[in-house]
């Protein structure tokens, strides 16, 4: 599924994120950066140890205590198709009345944000926080639509974005999205 707003073009699609060949691939990342399970476990993984080390540094040098929920971090790309990875930890699910919209907003914007700030031109956007951390796809595909459609009606740099989801039960969640959003 594929939709035009201005000059990007949004597209939903299932498959691997770390078969992607956009600019960046986000990584929902726990707050070590050391990698993980699911979709973090698998960006390290593929991507090698380039981005393991990187995230060292990172954690060295500017998040000793770990990067916050919300936040974001780039690194190289290592053997993944794309050239960067866009590190964020997305919001545990406490049922909704934690700030988890807000955090998971945050998640989105400061991905965005990064790549615009690097002149990347494309990016691809796992389901952030609706693996582990329990979030429902429901709810996370809505707020993960709004935040980018927002995004881009303010910021016109990026020229694709995708949402790479792994089973066909997440495509179809985000696609009635799509239709409800877009």
């Amino acid at each position: 599924m594929e939709r035009i707003l201005g000059q990007t073009k949004i597209s939903i699609i299932q498959g691997d994120i770390t078969d992607q060949e956009t600019d960046a691939v986000v990584n929902a990342a726990n707050s070590s950066l050391m990698g993980g399970g699911g979709v973090d476990g698998a960006i390290h993984r593929r991507g090698g140890p380039k981005i393991h080390e990187e995230c060292k540094k990172i954690r060295k040098t500017e998040w000793p205590s770990g990067l916050p929920t919300g936040k974001a971090v780039i690194t190289t790309g290592g053997k993944l198709k794309a050239r960067h990875v866009i590190h964020t930890v997305g919001p545990v699910w406490r049922g909704g009345n934690h700030g988890e919209p807000n955090l998971l907003a945050d998640c989105y914007r400061n991905s965005l944000s990064l790549a615009a700030s690097k002149d990347l031109k494309s990016i691809s956007f796992p389901s952030i926080s609706t693996g582990a951390y329990g979030y429902p796809i429901e709810k996370a595909s809505r707020v993960a639509l709004k935040t980018v459609t927002e995004f881009l009606h303010k910021e016109s740099s990026l020229r694709e974005v995708v949402f790479t989801l792994f089973s066909p039960y997440d495509l179809k969640i985000y696609e009635e999205a799509t239709e409800e959003t877009l």
